[in-house]
């Protein structure tokens, strides 16, 4: 499968479930740095972080990686995007 021309890898079990203590490890870290700096994020913006968190480590285990050059920066930031407006338009019709 292809992704803006680039050959996507199909990730193992054992390197999403790599890629999930990751994401929730450096989500962690993301919110307590906003929560040191005297500006807590509220639930929705703290699970969109989660989300494009995952889905950068996820990517990187299907060979979507910053350092390839503008066609893999372009693919991930898609990715992300298409990833956030289905969460906010699922969050604003549950809030």
């Amino acid at each position: 499968m292809k992704i803006l021309g680039i050959e996507l890898n199909k990730p193992s079990f054992n390197e999403v479930t790599a890629s999930a203590i990751m994401a929730a490890g450096l989500w962690l870290a993301c919110v307590a740095l906003w929560r040191v700096s005297e500006q807590p994020m509220d639930r929705v913006e703290a699970g969109g972080a989660l989300l494009v968190i995952f889905w950068a480590c996820v990517g990187v285990r299907m060979g979507i990686r910053f350092d390839k050059g503008l066609r893999h920066v372009a693919a991930n930031m898609l990715c992300a995007g298409v990833i956030l407006a289905v969460y906010h338009a699922i969050a604003s019709i549950l809030v």
